[in-house]
């Protein structure tokens, strides 16, 4: 039995113009051919105004923002093209990396199923810095200064540290066998890894309401992303 969406809980920012969710991974911005409910679909229902002022991909969790009225969703539309908003990722990727506001600078090529670094694509920038080093995994906050399809996964996996889960960039599943010493699953059982998406939450959103006001929201690691943190601390 699925348990019922509650779209208010979600909500970790809202005024008369804007709210920002931290949107769960597995429901899309927009509608797409599942036809399951889109965070659009279940905001408009909340408040009949709401505008997703960007998007986030279905697998991906964190900050998300909308707007209630027209011209809040113009205002976020502006920074967004202006390159004024500051979206902040957090990720865990395979391998120890030393990254200190690293700006990764490869042009993609955005096709209909994902990227790929290539000379004839767009400009593409993201500033990645290390936050803490396990084992055999890094957790990584990223910055993407330009907003390309999947670019934070490809500009990792085109620096050599692909994110956890991440099949189609390179990325490996995590499983708990790897990382904790004298572990062995239930022999009549298949060891599930410990995320079953790629390991990519949006953790704040910094923008200016339309007082004027630096809005500066952040959203807290969902269940999934903090397991596979607490696993990696344990097994240093």
């Amino acid at each position: 039995m699925h348990q019922k969406i509650n779209f208010k809980d979600w909500i970790v920012f809202e005024d008369e113009d804007y709210l920002v969710i931290n949107k769960p991974a597995y429901v899309s911005t927009l509608e797409d051919r599942t036809g399951a409910a889109s965070i659009l679909q279940l905001a408009t229902q909340y408040f009949a105004g709401c505008q997703v002022c960007h998007r986030l991909d279905k697998e991906t969790s964190g900050a998300l923002l909308l707007s209630k009225n027209s011209e809040a969703y113009k205002h976020a539309n502006a920074q967004f093209s202006d390159r004024t908003v500051e979206k902040t990722y957090h990720a865990v990727a395979d391998g120890i990396h030393n990254l200190d506001e690293e700006r990764i600078d490869f042009a993609l090529h955005v096709g209909n199923s994902g990227s790929r670094v290539s000379r004839a694509g767009k400009p593409s920038t993201t500033i990645v810095s290390s936050l803490k080093r396990y084992k055999h995994h890094t957790l990584i906050e990223c910055k993407p200064v330009t907003g390309r399809m999947h670019q934070i996964r490809v500009h990792m996996s085109a620096i050599g540290a692909p994110l956890v889960a991440d099949l189609a960039y390179g990325g490996k599943d995590l499983y708990l066998s790897a990382i904790k010493k004298k572990y062995k699953p239930k022999f009549e059982k298949e060891e599930r890894p410990l995320m079953a998406r790629v390991g990519l939450h949006a953790y704040s959103l910094k923008f200016k309401d339309l007082k004027g006001k630096i809005q500066d929201i952040i959203c807290p690691y969902p269940k999934d992303f903090q397991t596979i943190l607490n696993q990696l601390e344990k097994n240093l």
